[in-house]
């Protein structure tokens, strides 16, 4: 039986994560569910799901989560905090991690589990971004298997299933559906508002990614992600716009021979593929018909109208700790747009102020990836404070 963390538990990709365990009891289940602070959410999941151990980031949401589950009559140990997160991930409580915290604050426990050699669903991209050697190296050093959760990184992670597939790989392309305000010049973004930058159009999803995709800075981060995931320098790495949100990603070969993962925009595909490969289940998710879809278009990212796509490319060149701190200004960031702080295209422009005034220093160790990162949302927070931002 697969014992299955959920970190993230009540956010989009967890609740996917969870239907798709219901859906094989014989041979999964939820054994550890993590959340934030939504205490009901949480203990409503642990009535439904069952799971050995309940976390709560926020210790002082502890005493509600563990009288919830007493009110219940559930057996299920209630926790708090990151240290007793990390003790369920490294020990016998799961064999895989779904690592699906929004943000840099799932770091720590997403290199616990690569440390520790579990299978890892990463669907925390910024895990990655931030800290994609150190993680990539904890997770072959110990053995574990990183399935990517992103549709596109997942996409290629089919297409490129062993190191044997990779030997005669030209060039990585990922998808971008575009978001919600694609074919729109950057002059008519400026007055756009934080609902208008939620709504998108394909994806179901928590705000701050929802405002990663609109400004395309969810495809640059993507790009970093796929650098670390598969060692493919930025000059192989491509961004198509594909509004229909099928494609997931291609893969090219020097043979002239491309290969493509398409499917429904659901996540429960990527997951059933995470938590089964090299099998594959069922994931509640349908079949693809091409004939009702028409038409499959594709488009060149517009750079002058998202320009964080481009951010994140020079961060990664820049390398170092140039995309930690391109991670650290854009939460800083969409979270002062998502506030009404700064207007959509305040977000460009304060990650590339950030960036320019903290130049890049060595990323060999998480203390320094830390220092960056705390050292960017300073600058970045002071700006905000400071309405440098508003252009």
């Amino acid at each position: 039986m697969q014992q299955v963390a959920v970190l993230g538990a009540t956010g989009s990709i967890g609740t996917s994560a969870l239907d798709v365990i219901a859906r094989h009891p014989q041979r999964m289940r939820a054994s550890v569910l993590a959340a934030g602070t939504q205490v009901d959410a949480l203990l409503a999941l642990c009535r439904t799901h069952q799971p050995d151990h309940a976390v709560i980031a926020d210790p002082k949401c502890f005493d509600a989560l563990r009288d919830g589950l007493r009110d219940a009559g559930l057996r299920t140990q209630a926790h708090a905090g990151e240290d007793a997160l990390d003790a369920l991930v490294d020990g016998d409580a799961c064999t895989t991690v779904v690592a699906a915290i929004v943000g840099a604050a799932g770091l720590r426990s997403t290199l616990a589990a690569a440390r520790a050699g579990k299978r890892l669903l990463l669907a925390n991209k910024e895990s990655l971004v931030l800290a994609g050697e150190l993680l990539v190296h904890a997770a072959n050093d110990a053995g574990a298997c990183i399935v990517p959760i992103d549709s596109e990184h997942n996409a290629i992670f089919q297409c490129l299933p062993d190191a044997h597939a990779r030997e005669g790989l030209k060039r990585i392309c990922l998808t971008a559906s575009g978001g919600p305000f694609r074919g729109r010049s950057r002059a008519s973004l400026a007055d756009v508002t934080p609902a208008q930058a939620v709504a998108h159009p394909k994806w179901s999803m928590g705000p701050k990614i929802s405002v990663d995709s609109a400004t395309l800075m969810n495809k640059g981060l993507e790009v970093i992600e796929a650098h670390h995931l598969f060692g493919v320098d930025a000059g192989r790495i491509d961004v198509l716009v594909h509004p229909q949100s099928l494609v997931h990603s291609l893969v090219e070969f020097v043979d002239g021979s491309t290969l493509a993962q398409l499917g429904l925009p659901d996540m429960r595909t990527a997951l059933a593929v995470g938590l089964s490969w090299p099998e594959r289940v069922i994931s509640g998710v349908g079949g693809l018909d091409l004939l009702q879809h028409g038409r499959l278009d594709f488009e060149p990212p517009d750079h002058d109208a998202f320009p964080c796509l481009g951010l994140a490319y020079a961060a990664l060149r820049a390398g170092g700790t140039a995309p930690a701190t391109l991670n650290a200004a854009n939460e800083v960031a969409v979270s002062a747009f998502l506030q009404g702080r700064i207007a959509f295209l305040g977000i460009p422009a304060l990650v590339e102020d950030t960036l320019a005034a903290l130049p890049p220093g060595p990323a060999d160790t998480l203390d320094a990836l830390r220092e960056a990162d705390r050292a960017a949302r300073e600058f970045a927070q002071s700006a905000v404070n400071g309405s440098k931002t508003q252009r």
